[in-house]
C-alpha cells in the first residue's frame, strides 16, 4: 500500500497529552489518527458526538445583539465579576 504524508498544526500541549495516550495505550500518534481515518470512512461518520457550543446559538446571539442594542439605546450599568 502506497502511503503518504500529513501535515497538520495542533496547539503544542494537546500533542504532548495525545502522544501520552497514544503511548499508554500501546502505539503511536501515527496509528491513533489512521485509526480515526479508517472508521471515518468505514462508517462515514465522526465516530463521536460533536456539539456546537449553545453560546454560539442562534437564540443566544439573537439576545446578545438586542442587550447590546439596548446598552447602546439606554445606557447601562457596570458590575464587577467577582471570582471565588
Amino acid at each position: 500500500m502506497e502511503q503518504s504524508t500529513i501535515s497538520i498544526r495542533i496547539d503544542s500541549q494537546l500533542k504532548k497529552d495525545f502522544e501520552e495516550f497514544c503511548k499508554n495505550v500501546g502505539m503511536n500518534m501515527t496509528t491513533a489518527i489512521s485509526i480515526f481515518a479508517t472508521t471515518v470512512v468505514k462508517e462515514q461518520r465522526i465516530p463521536f458526538e460533536i456539539s456546537a457550543d449553545p453560546f454560539y446559538s442562534e437564540k443566544n446571539m439573537a439576545r446578545l445583539r438586542k442587550s447590546m442594542r439596548e446598552m447602546e439605546e439606554n445606557g447601562g450599568t457596570v458590575h464587577e465579576v467577582i471570582h471565588d
